[in-house]
């Protein structure tokens, strides 16, 4: 597993966190939860590809 996988859902996660509370504290809490649904839906599909490519990485090991 790579570490920039690591790093990119990190920066993921904070951008998301602050513009999570910007958007409460300016009282729209509904555009709050699509950025967090966005965030969630954009980092699954990271891990998703990622998973993925392990299954491909292990079938082609096991093929005899």
């Amino acid at each position: 597993m790579e570490i920039d996988l690591v790093f990119k859902i990190a920066a993921i996660g904070i951008i998301v966190a602050v513009l999570n509370q910007l958007l409460i504290r300016s009282g729209r809490e509904e555009q709050a939860m699509m950025t967090t649904l966005a965030g969630l839906i954009v980092v699954l599909t990271m891990v998703v590809g990622q998973i993925s490519q392990l299954f491909a990485l292990i079938k082609q090991l096991f093929q005899l």
